[in-house]
């Protein structure tokens, strides 16, 4: 199965929630450093991101929460957005809370790095991909195309006719081959 797809895609798949559904299970995946996906569920005062891992309390530290945010390169609302979304991410750590509970470390910069070198630098031009539009502009669509990792898609390369938006021939959300 492919670990590369666009957030969202693996949530629901077996394996994922197999691999998430104990902590037995979760040291399995840390251990194979497997990307997984669980539901974001409150982005904190310091812009960290918790996840719920059945019962279990994920973190995802504000600078592993995407490529670019500790160099500053990329804002903190692409942490906030994710808040009640699926996110992907590695688990890094496992560690124990003030209140003596266990607090498993995730990072979804390391799974969109994995992502980068193992998928993403190895198309090549006219590979069709899948993808997830995100959101339209007048001048393209902005598409997930693994990890959480952005692309835009000009405007110019979206159909061979001439259109007056993306939205003519994508939709948000909507998986899509590019």
């Amino acid at each position: 199965m492919n670990s590369f797809l666009p957030e969202g895609y693996l949530f629901e798949t077996k394996e994922n929630q197999t691999a998430i559904h104990s902590p037995l299970s979760l040291a399995d995946a840390f251990a194979k450093q497997q990307i997984l996906e669980a539901r974001a569920t409150l982005c904190d005062a310091d812009h960290n991101l918790l996840v719920d891992l059945n019962g279990i309390r994920g973190i995802i530290p504000r600078c592993e929460g995407a490529i670019g945010i500790a160099e500053g390169e990329v804002r903190d609302i692409a942490i906030i957005s994710k808040v009640g979304k699926p996110v992907c991410f590695v688990i890094t750590a496992f560690e124990t809370g003030e209140d003596d509970k266990p607090v498993i470390k995730l990072s979804r910069r390391k799974a969109q790095e994995l992502c980068r070198e193992e998928y993403i630098r190895n198309l090549i031009p006219g590979d069709i991909i899948d993808c997830c539009v995100t959101h339209l502009e007048p001048f393209g669509a902005f598409c997930d195309i693994g990890c959480g990792i952005a692309s835009l898609l000009p405007i110019d390369s979206i159909s061979v006719s001439r259109i007056s938006h993306p939205k003519d021939r994508f939709t948000p959300g909507a998986l899509s081959l590019i």
